[in-house]
């Protein structure tokens, strides 16, 4: 039987501490909700997977009733606020069996003794719950900015050549409609609007590879951000607008080490190098390499293995020279019988070739990437072919340091736009990217004694995706929206208790 536990601490832990002060920040005892200058009457949430209530890499039922506009409904509820719809998916598994690439949720399973995340096998086809509208939760999954002011994101004709979403195929009014259009239609008297991480974090989790996402230009997002908050707010509602989190917040991009080759894992095969140990490969590759590249002043590049300390992914790195002319010609001129049979693959693998180092980010979807045989030309041995470890990783693979800090300095300009956006129009502004920092810090959040942090699976706020959030996060999220919401409009919204919302789900 599955259960839900509580977060990272354990049974003595958490008895330890449920004696402490509580660090709940609001005594609701002797309040009374109010709407204060606001009406929540109808309240409608704009944004992106984060608003939806998607987590563990799908959107299903049980997280979408705890996403945080729904956990904010309630507490309107309370000071005279509307009833709260949400396209809510039609199982508790999520993904669509129809489409590539929309997998079910992610589960906690035991794999090789260790206990892994593992995606599910999707719930159903795509449906389409447009009869149901108006929904009040227009979270779609997977867009941008530009996404919400787009015509035709919702149109199923556009589902294969990916101009359109399924998530908004699902419960937009016509094929030709946008995401801010259904919005203004329902003619909302309260509004959020957390919108933008896609434009920054999916390029980040695809390594900074241009050839797979981009980066939204900061001038670029500052034109669509302004254009969709003129619109809102064509419709004269009030509302709250929250900014974006840095890359460096999240567990799906802190949490795998940049260097995590011990001398163990290699010489037991627990990477697929074929039992190669470090002597191996240093005779075999490490050592020459790093003999080569001192030659051209670049031996920091590539040094030979250790075995007391553990030692860094190799990965390709396109902002180095690329000295693959260089190595080729060096390992011809070595007289060494290997490396000359080698010499035209060596200066092709490893001319923009290096280990990996502090601040560069490795994604949680490369982990299981680390040590997998790659396709190797005929006649190059085996033991070269071991992704990360003896084959450098491709782009995608790693966020090298200096991507990290192009990627949040468009996100410190995003934000910027974002902040100013909510000063002109007079809304509620919620600094996520400052609550994210205090999760991802090492004493974390206290909730009544209870301890979230940005710690993968352990930490109870972040879900087994490493970006989204569990109920629990998401409660501490819509806590710091209801604190905006009050300071701003003067009501008296009550916090929830994040404790009381799901976390990781344990087999």
């Amino acid at each position: 039987m599955k259960k839900y536990i509580l977060t990272s601490l354990s049974v003595a832990s958490f008895l330890a501490l449920s004696s402490c002060k509580t660090d709940f920040d609001q005594n609701v005892s002797s309040i009374k909700p109010t709407n204060g200058d606001a009406d929540f009457s109808n309240y409608i949430s704009l944004g992106n997977s984060l608003t939806s209530g998607y987590r563990d890499n799908a959107l299903y039922l049980d997280g979408q009733k705890e996403s945080y506009p729904s956990i904010i409904a309630a507490q309107m509820k309370l000071a005279g606020g509307g009833e709260f719809k949400q396209p809510l998916m039609p199982n508790n598994t999520g993904g669509f069996s129809n489409l590539p690439g929309f997998s079910g949720k992610l589960e906690l399973k035991v794999v090789d003794g260790a206990l892994t995340p593992v995606p599910s096998d999707p719930g159903a086809a795509l449906d389409n719950v447009a009869a149901g509208r108006p929904y009040n939760n227009m979270g779609v999954p997977g867009a941008k900015v530009a996404h919400l002011l787009a015509p035709g994101y919702g149109n199923p004709g556009g589902l294969a050549a990916k101009t359109a979403n399924p998530y908004f195929v699902r419960f937009a009014s016509s094929a030709t409609t946008s995401v801010i259009a259904d919005f203004i239609s329902q003619k909302p008297t309260f509004f959020s609007l957390w919108i933008g991480n896609n434009d920054a974090l999916l390029y980040a989790l695809a390594g900074a590879d241009d050839t797979k996402e981009t980066l939204t230009p900061p001038d670029m997002f500052k034109t669509y951000y302004n254009a969709l908050v003129a619109q809102i707010a064509s419709t004269k509602a009030k509302g709250i607008i929250a900014n974006i989190p840095d890359v460096t917040t999240i567990p799906s991009l802190t949490t795998v080490p940049y260097n995590p080759l011990t001398a163990a894992s290699l010489g037991k095969g627990d990477v697929n190098v074929g039992n190669a140990t470090i002597d191996q490969l240093n005779a075999s590759l490490y050592g020459p390499l790093n003999q080569i590249l001192t030659a051209f002043g670049a031996g920091d590049r590539i040094k030979p293995l250790s075995k007391t300390v553990a030692n860094p992914l190799l990965i390709q790195d396109e902002s180095l020279t690329n000295l693959g002319p260089q190595i080729t010609a060096a390992a011809l001129a070595s007289g060494n019988a290997t490396l000359v049979a080698l010499a035209p693959y060596l200066g092709a693998t490893y001319g923009q070739a290096r280990q990996a180092a502090p601040g560069d980010l490795v994604p949680l979807t490369t982990r299981s990437a680390i040590g997998a045989q790659v396709t190797l030309p005929t006649g190059i041995p085996a033991s070269l072919g071991a992704n990360g470890v003896a084959y450098p990783f491709a782009d995608n693979y790693v966020l090298t340091v200096k991507e990290v800090t192009t990627i949040n300095a468009a996100i410190a300009s995003y934000n910027t736009t974002i902040q100013a956006a909510a000063t002109a129009n007079g809304y509620a502004f919620v600094d996520a990217n400052a609550k994210m920092k205090e999760l991802s810090s090492q004493s974390g959040i206290q909730y009544n004694g209870v301890k979230y942090t940005a710690t993968f699976v352990t930490g109870g706020a972040f879900s087994l995706d490493g970006v989204h959030l569990t109920g629990r996060g998401y409660a501490v999220i819509a806590n710091e929206f209801i604190k905006a919401i009050n300071k701003t409009y003067r009501s008296t919204l009550t916090q929830v208790n994040p404790n009381d919302y799901s976390g990781v789900k344990f087999p």
